[in-house]
């Protein structure tokens, strides 16, 4: 079993920035990837971004540029850095692991306002 806990969230002014953590805990060892979707107001969850355990980063066109995924293994932790925030990167970030299946997140409100 493995469990995630976010953290980071919150209300920021377009233009600004916030960081994301995500802590895996249970049994970390059988990840092969974690990352972030989110999902706006009566819009579809959306990839956010992605990275494996060697690293290989993966991002939505959208972020580019202005975010950035990062890992800890030793701790089991994912960051996601979100630079340069648009009020269109308001939504509600999920972090997930993947080891086989989707392993999800609570959720983290992250509001940007104009």
């Amino acid at each position: 079993q493995v469990q995630l806990v976010e953290s980071g969230g919150g209300l920021v002014q377009a233009g600004g920035f916030l960081r994301l953590s995500c802590a895996a805990s249970g049994s970390t060892f059988s990840i092969n990837a974690m990352g972030w979707f989110r999902q706006a107001l009566g819009k579809q969850r959306e990839l956010v971004a992605d990275i494996t355990r060697r690293g290989t980063t993966n991002y939505a066109d959208s972020v580019k540029g202005r975010f950035t995924i990062s890992r800890d293994n030793a701790k089991d932790i994912i960051y996601l850095q979100m630079n340069t925030l648009k009020p269109e990167d308001t939504a509600v970030y999920y972090c997930y692991a993947y080891n086989n299946a989707y392993i999800w997140g609570q959720g983290t409100q992250v509001t940007v306002s104009s």
